[in-house]
């Protein structure tokens, strides 16, 4: 498989689950290897690129293939994105962001996941393999932290979702996409705690390791006819 935005919070949790079940994994991130990855193969298998230029994504893409020793890839979770925010941390709206912000956050959320599926097609169907993007519970309601571009940039990758699961179900290649809502990572803001007790039915905040649950479990035969869904995992906080 091939895993964008590996290196921490659910990104972290799916690389550690999908090598508990056995998977080889190739990660990408905009970092170079961290130390602190010990699992086996790990710096061997990073990929160091940068998703907000568009001219990374070709050598990226040509990379991948040549370490798919039988041309087969059977996952892409396209998980990397970022949220910008004001001085302090603050929910960054459309009077503070920039034309070029906008630019370097649907780069990174959305137009990479399209480019690399695009690129990695002919793998992806020869491996019969799935595609799983992580949108966002703010793709479909105004959030006190998230900001406009991120919102905007996670509601149109459910769209893609779905124009990819049209598009590439014939194809034998099933596209879906998990919405996190506030799961427990080093992103969190300031103020989440307010959230649990009042919009979280569950009163919690979820586990990088149940995301990483789910996203196996569409990457899995047990999924196998789940194609353009988007599956909520917020504890109810979208009801």
């Amino acid at each position: 498989m091939l895993l964008t935005g590996a290196s921490r919070g659910i990104g972290h949790a799916t690389v550690k689950r999908f090598k508990a079940e056995g998977w080889r994994i190739l990660t990408v991130s905009r970092q170079p290897f961290a130390e602190e990855c010990l699992w086996p193969e790990a710096r061997d298998s990073h990929l160091q690129a940068d998703l907000a230029d568009p001219a990374a994504i070709a050598p990226l893409v040509a990379e991948v293939r040549r370490r798919l020793p039988d041309g087969r890839l059977h996952a892409l979770v396209n998980n990397a994105g970022i949220s910008p925010k004001v001085a302090g941390g603050g929910r960054m709206g459309l009077l503070q962001t920039e034309a070029a912000t906008w630019e370097t956050v649907f780069n990174v959320n959305l137009f990479s996941t399209a480019m690399l599926a695009r690129g990695l097609f002919d793998a992806l169907k020869a491996g019969q393999g799935t595609i799983v993007n992580v949108t966002s519970i703010v793709g479909s309601r105004v959030h006190p932290f998230a900001g406009v571009a991120y919102a905007c940039s996670k509601a149109a990758l459910a769209a893609l979702t779905r124009e990819m699961a049209h598009e590439f179900g014939a194809h034998g290649i099933r596209v879906n996409a998990i919405a996190p809502g506030e799961i427990d990572t080093a992103i969190l803001s300031p103020g989440t705690e307010d959230i649990i007790e009042r919009q979280i039915p569950l009163r919690r905040l979820g586990d990088p390791a149940e995301v990483a649950e789910t996203i196996l479990f569409l990457c899995s035969s047990r999924s196998s006819y789940i194609n353009g869904a988007e599956i909520h995992i917020n504890g109810g906080q979208h009801v």
